[in-house]
């Protein structure tokens, strides 16, 4: 079996603090793979800068004029992580063999790549990277993380628990991922789709190297929802469950109003009166809300426009 030729898809937006950190690490971790015999000689780690307002896309452009081994690509305007990291992806499906997708933060373990590359010469397609523990963060994120994994599969969308976007990728598998058109995407919640061959690999997660996250809680928040309307139609059937357990609960009400009319027992109830509407108003809201997601959805998906459009490659620039 020849030796498969690997791409460490890095998506980068606003990182120049910390990807002359970061860079050097991903290029050695290439050579030792590549010195061990598990991957060729002539594998690459390819930055994909997603419309950075700093000196992201400079430093990118350095590296690579330097070391064969860097190489990269530029979106032509910010279009966030997941556009990013598809774009990436898919740059690399007919370039290389295997593909290992990570954030250049240096929070992932890059060690975690040699059991990764194991499991694929093993046979499986798709391995995830998955956090053994939690313990590097605050009680809040840890406990907002959990929740966040945990509602996405009670409501339907299929996920690996504690994985985020650290996982290799075979080019068989992304050439059959080419087929998922949606324009509302969430790799970690479609990659399960596809099927193949897969399993997960532990590691702890350090702290941030340098500069600062992108995801604050409100980021997060969106992303939880954006992966359940992409993946599952089940707050819909919850919303029309709902709904028929509030019309259970309007016949019950209009029962006992005739009935209290009837026995004369009738009386001013404006407080009550004015709480089930306001509870029903915001139910009401809430319900519009979750279906004005799902029609915002179909809105973005008939339009057909592109997830991603490249505007600079490094090697294009060598020519």
């Amino acid at each position: 079996m020849d030796k498969p030729r690997l791409w460490i898809v890095i998506p980068c937006y606003n990182e120049q603090e910390v990807l002359p950190i970061t860079a050097p690490m991903f290029r050695d971790k290439i050579l030792e793979l590549a010195a061990s015999g598990k991957i060729s000689e002539d594998s690459r780690v390819l930055f994909v800068n997603d419309g950075s307002s700093d000196d992201t896309w400079s430093i990118i452009r350095s590296l690579s004029s330097q070391d064969e081994h860097y190489i990269g690509i530029s979106q032509s305007r910010n279009r966030g992580h997941q556009n990013t990291l598809l774009a990436g992806l898919m740059e690399a499906k007919d370039k290389c063999d295997i593909t290992i997708s990570i954030d250049c933060d240096g929070q992932d373990d890059i060690n975690a790549m040699n059991e990764m590359v194991d499991r694929y010469h093993e046979g499986c397609e798709i391995v995830y990277g998955v956090r053994s523990s939690r313990k590097t963060d605050t009680w809040f994120k840890r406990t907002t993380a959990q929740s966040f994994y945990k509602l996405m599969n009670r409501m339907g969308a299929e996920t690996v628990y504690n994985h985020a976007d650290y996982r290799l990728v075979s080019s068989r598998v992304l050439n059959h991922f080419a087929d998922f058109k949606e324009v509302n995407i969430f790799l970690r919640g479609m990659f399960p789709l596809v099927g193949f061959k897969s399993t997960s690999v532990e590691y702890e997660r350090a702290e941030r190297l340098a500069g600062k996250s992108h995801y604050p809680l409100m980021k997060m928040i969106r992303l939880a929802i954006e992966g359940i309307t992409s993946l599952s139609t089940k707050p819909i059937t919850m919303i029309t469950g709902f709904g028929f357990f509030t019309v259970i609960l309007g016949i019950i009400g209009i029962i006992w109003v005739i009935v209290d009319a009837i026995i004369g027992n009738t009386v001013a109830g404006w407080a009550s009166l004015a709480c089930i509407i306001l509870f029903l108003g915001g139910v009401q809201l809430v319900c519009l809300g979750i279906i004005g997601e799902y029609i915002g959805k179909i809105y973005m998906e008939t339009k057909g426009r592109p997830r991603y459009i490249i505007s600079d490659r490094t090697w294009d620039e060598e020519e």
